[in-house]
């Protein structure tokens, strides 16, 4: 009897062994296969890895022989190789915009294009100086022209200030000499604003065109010399009424800038086509009398006035004396007129013209 007692309770002992290891180890979910992921995807789609997550609810690592543990090792080796993988490309990526910045950076500022643009930058700069120098020089030079010894003009036009009331001229070069670019008007006694017989400047005419003068004024002698032959020689420049460094020119330096302006022009005569490049491009020349003003001489029709006070002309003429007489009561002088072009003429001395000064 004992013995059949032990024998049983042995059988017991094992049948609960058995249900014990049942419950740790339960059967694998239906559809699982060791070949087979479970439920979404078999695990030949994932290359053999499957997450933690992607295990089924209660499944044991043990139960798989550690497989899934090995394999989730695997995943986020994978995953974490493939993060860092990832990660240096984008840093390798963000290293490589780094530096195409800095190649971009270095090119755009430093050897060639800066070499360039600083080179640029000196030509405009050496330009802008030229120009700074030719609008500048004229200026100072044309200034120590107005000093007793003359002085030098440099460039081809500029201005000067005449030393005795302060007013500024500008001056021009034409061909080899350097005219006065606009009349003077200096108030000399007995010069006279056009349109105003007190000497005052009431219509605002010397502004304009300068004042008028009769030929001894402008030469700077005595008004008996109106109606007496004064001789005045040809090679001597006389200053007149011009400021220091500067005179009345003669006929024969008249003739000097016809040529200039028109090279068929002979000595002492009309001279077609030189009057229209020396007077002025201005609407005060009348009935479209305005000229093209190639030289900047700037001739305009500033008229003329009797010694009765009378004066005509004005938009229509304009006269310049010359330092040249022609006989006891006339002297030489130049015309240009609003439809024709330039004039070689004498008048009697009395008359009241324009006065352009040449440079010593």
């Amino acid at each position: 009897m004992n013995r059949i007692l032990s024998l049983a309770a042995m059988f017991c002992l094992s049948l609960l062994f058995s249900c014990h290891s049942d419950l740790e180890m339960p059967p694998p979910p239906v559809g699982w296969s060791s070949s087979s992921s479970p439920v979404e995807q078999s695990s030949s789609s994932l290359g053999g890895s499957l997450s933690s997550s992607s295990s089924p609810v209660g499944w044991s690592s043990s139960s798989l022989g550690g497989s899934l543990s090995s394999s989730s090792l695997e995943v986020s080796s994978s995953s974490s190789s493939s993060v860092a993988s990832s990660s240096s490309s984008v840093a390798s990526s963000s290293s490589a915009v780094s530096s195409s910045s800095l190649t971009q950076s270095s090119s755009s500022s430093v050897p060639p294009s800066s070499s360039s643009v600083a080179s640029s930058s000196s030509s405009v700069v050496s330009s802008s100086s030229a120009v700074s120098s030719s609008s500048s020089m004229p200026s100072s030079s044309a200034a120590s022209s107005s000093s007793a010894i003359g002085g030098g003009l440099v460039g081809t036009s500029g201005t000067f200030t005449d030393d005795r009331d302060n007013k500024p001229y500008k001056w021009v070069k034409v061909g080899e000499q350097y005219w006065m670019a606009e009349n003077l008007n200096y108030n000399a006694t007995g010069s006279r604003c056009y349109g105003d017989n007190t000497g005052n400047d009431s219509q605002s005419n010397c502004v304009i065109y300068g004042r008028l003068y009769n030929w001894a004024t402008a030469m700077g002698i005595p008004s008996s010399n109106n109606s007496s032959i004064y001789n005045p020689s040809p090679s001597v420049k006389y200053r007149g009424v011009c400021p220091s460094g500067w005179h009345l020119p003669s006929d024969a330096e008249w003739n000097v800038l016809m040529k200039v302006a028109n090279p068929s022009c002979s000595d002492n005569s009309d001279c077609a086509g030189a009057g229209t490049k020396l007077k002025a491009d201005s609407p005060l020349w009348e009935n479209n009398g305005k000229g093209t003003d190639n030289f900047g001489f700037s001739a305009l029709p500033s008229g003329l006035g009797r010694s009765n006070g009378s004066f005509y002309d004005v938009g229509y003429f304009g006269y310049w004396w010359s330092a040249s007489e022609y006989g006891s009561s006339y002297a030489y002088l130049r015309y240009m007129d609003y439809d024709e072009d330039t004039y070689y003429y004498f008048n009697g001395k009395s008359y009241l013209f324009s006065v352009r000064c040449l440079q010593d």
